[in-house]
């Protein structure tokens, strides 16, 4: 079953609260959070205490994407103020073992998730500790930008992985997610799809929702 978790960093940030009890509405699956540091990525988004005032406008699973360096420092807090999935960059963890448990230890979801350049294999060992792998198709840092079409194929060599050693880890996949590319995102085999404009910038947030699953 497709999932699509709408990311947050596309809606208007004065109406947040009303922006996630309208994506809810609409029928999400979870929300995407990015939080963003302005050293791992060149971009400052939000955090901690944003996260902790959104938790009580929504029931949707808060999927806290973390673009930071060393994030295994803020775990705990971020699990502690309402996050159900944590997902940490392979590039920004000197231990990323140590992350993913610490993740799961604190009670949420593991996710891991590589850059447009990090090829798949790198994470093979990892992939028993994860509940999700995050796929980038473009550059983090940036909402809007268009699909890396290359990035795709990634996919299929986890999925294939994961099967040869029987782990179900979930694949989802972030960046340029819009109705000109999903059909190419489904077919490659996500599960979970972040979109940002595609949905917070529709006229009809329920109708992009379910076009992005294929219901349309």
């Amino acid at each position: 079953m497709i999932r699509i978790a709408p990311s947050l960093l596309a809606c208007d940030f004065a109406e947040m609260g009303a922006a996630v009890r309208a994506v809810e509405a609409a029928g999400a699956d979870a929300l995407h959070l990015d939080v963003m540091d302005g050293v791992f990525v060149p971009n400052i988004s939000f955090g901690l205490p944003v996260i902790e005032a959104l938790r009580s406008h929504t029931r949707l699973p808060f999927d806290v994407h973390l673009m930071i360096v060393d994030p295994e420092r803020y775990i705990e807090r971020f699990a502690k103020v309402g996050a159900d999935w944590i997902t940490v960059h392979y590039e920004a963890c000197s231990d990323p073992a140590a992350v993913l448990r610490t993740i799961r230890e604190n009670g949420c979801l593991a996710g891991l998730s590589i850059k447009p350049n990090t090829a798949p294999e790198e994470i093979f060992p990892l992939l028993p500790l994860c509940d999700m792998i995050l796929v980038m198709t473009v550059e983090p840092g940036f909402g809007g930008q268009s699909l890396i079409p290359e990035c795709l194929g990634k996919i299929s060599v986890l999925r294939a992985e994961l099967a040869r050693i029987g782990h179900t880890a979930a694949i989802e996949v972030d960046g340029g997610v819009n109705g000109k590319t999903v059909d190419a995102v489904r077919e490659a085999g996500a599960e979970i799809l972040v979109a940002g404009s595609s949905v917070f910038g529709a006229a009809d947030m329920a109708a992009a929702i379910q076009a992005l699953r294929g219901n349309i």
